[in-house]
């Protein structure tokens, strides 16, 4: 009812967590920052300018969106969310923090697979404004990002 993944879709959240590096993702397992029973954490493939290192918190089984999940692996998302609200504040020394979770198309969700981004934030960062200019970060830079955030959680 609320499922918009095209036909044969292969998402890319489940490749990268069952280990899989090819093409159809861009999720490297050196980009995990945590792996629980029902979610797991890890450096988000794209950077936004002023705020890299940003992560994403995802459910281990496939849920398309908040339609979908079940409440307690909702829960355990933003539980792991808060652990890693905290490391960005003691690693980054971030001002803030953002949690951003987006669903169907016009709500601009582009991977079919469930997940809320949590962004270290600081003073006059412009988030929103450069989020239209989004970049791939390195996964040598990522795996810096993601074990530092691994040492803290």
């Amino acid at each position: 009812m609320h499922n918009h993944a095209p036909k044969n879709y292969h998402c890319p959240i489940c490749l990268g967590l069952q280990g899989i590096e090819n093409d159809l993702t861009l999720i490297k397992q050196s980009d995990f920052i945590y792996k629980g029973k029902y979610v797991s954490a890890l450096v988000n493939s794209f950077y936004v300018k002023n705020n890299k290192g940003h992560s994403i918190v995802v459910s281990n089984n496939h849920y398309e969106n908040i339609f979908d999940i079940p409440s307690e692996v909702l829960n355990e998302i933003t539980q792991t969310a808060k652990k890693i609200a905290y490391a960005f504040k003691n690693i980054f020394k971030c001002t803030g923090v953002t949690l951003l979770q987006n669903n169907e198309p016009d709500g601009g969700q582009h991977a079919f697979h469930f997940h809320l981004h949590v962004f270290p934030r600081y003073k006059d960062d412009n988030l929103y404004a450069n989020m239209l200019d989004k970049k791939l970060l390195d996964p040598k830079e990522r795996q810096t990002f993601a074990e530092r955030l691994k040492r803290a959680l």
